[in-house]
């Protein structure tokens, strides 16, 4: 699969973000601002999550041409990704 780079610069940004909240730590900051940094940084997971499954589930119906079956089987799929990263 092809990653767009609205994904790649997702994870980069998230990548910052952890770098921060170890400096946060790092530097005793308070539990509640650490919190809060982490909680952006898992929302920024999920929707990563979500916008890597998406692309994927756009490009495997493309690949069903037309086969209802198999095209059911790739939307179960990109479902149980989803459940599973919860």
């Amino acid at each position: 699969m092809q990653y767009d780079t609205k994904a790649l610069n997702r994870l980069k940004r998230i990548e910052g973000q952890l770098r921060g909240v170890l400096r946060m730590m790092e530097e005793g900051k308070d539990c509640k601002e650490v919190i809060t940094q982490l909680s952006a940084i898992r929302s920024g997971v999920d929707r990563t999550i979500g916008v890597i499954v998406t692309g994927n589930l756009v490009e495997c119906i493309r690949d069903t041409e037309g086969d209802d079956d198999k095209m059911n089987e790739v939307v179960q799929e990109a479902i149980n990704l989803v459940v599973k990263s919860r």
